[in-house]
């Protein structure tokens, strides 16, 4: 991951172009969780069931739902977004997408024309600051653990985490930790405030993920790109909110801070 100030524009633009994306985060017009639901997803035809540690949608031609590109006229088994090939749902031009967390499925709902998107006018950020592009060294837990962490929308769930990241802030003598997720990948992420956390209009927490680490653990914690969770564009995702410990004495004057809308 480059931390150069070029290398940062893009991504910057990437950002914005990912949110206002048809089926981006700005899209999301609910989260339905399937063990709540009496009669379907609201505002979508179709019957949705559970059997087993399966999903089945039910529904008829005329009812216009698509899975892969295909009219539905009947039933199908779905698979959520963890498997390595998602169903690829659509009604009109709204983008389902069937979601598996901790065992439970739900149904989210894209709408392009979502009042979230229709408003967006970008995100504000910091200006590039080369000083807060950190080195960092990560050291494993002896045993990987999960916390319980509040989420977005008021539920309490598991965050596993594998280890720390040890760096010292600008202007700082102490070193300061971060506790952070390690991606099947290698690559680490992490979900922290600050001091200036929900401060002038900033955002209440924030992510950022690192480059997977070299064999002595050295990696980078570049905190210009601290970038806004995906609850921050819509309300309707499950965010998790920062783990004990991940909360810094000090304010970060990087990356991004808040949603802008018209």
């Amino acid at each position: 991951m480059s931390s150069s100030l070029d290398a940062w524009k893009h991504w910057r633009d990437d950002r914005v172009v990912e949110a206002r994306a048809p089926h981006g985060p700005l899209a999301l017009t609910g989260t339905y969780w399937l063990a709540d639901l009496r009669e379907g997803v609201p505002g979508v035809p179709g019957r949705w069931e559970l059997q087993g540690s399966c999903v089945v949608l039910t529904a008829a031609r005329h009812d216009g739902v698509e899975v892969d590109n295909t009219p539905l006229d009947g039933s199908v088994r779905l698979c959520p977004d963890t498997a390595p090939k998602p169903s690829l749902l659509t009604h009109g031009g709204r983008r389902l997408l069937l979601i598996l967390r901790e065992g439970e499925y739900a149904v989210r709902v894209y709408d392009p024309a979502s009042e979230s998107r229709t408003a967006f006018a970008g995100i504000d950020a910091h200006p590039y600051a080369p000083e807060w592009a950190l080195p960092a060294r990560f050291a494993t837990y002896e045993r990987p653990r999960t916390v319980a962490v509040g989420n977005a929308d008021g539920r309490e769930r598991g965050l596993a985490l594998a280890g720390t990241v040890a760096f010292t802030a600008p202007g700082a003598a102490a070193v300061t930790t971060l506790h952070v997720s390690q991606d099947e990948d290698g690559g680490l992420s992490a979900v922290f405030a600050d001091a200036g956390s929900g401060r002038d209009g900033a955002f209440r927490f924030r992510f950022v993920s690192l480059d997977a680490p070299a064999a002595d653990g050295a990696t980078v914690l570049d905190l210009n790109r601290a970038h806004l969770p995906p609850c921050a564009f819509a309300d309707h995702f499950i965010c998790p909110f920062p783990p004990p410990g991940n909360t810094l004495a000090f304010a970060v004057p990087a990356g991004e801070k808040r949603v802008l809308k018209h």
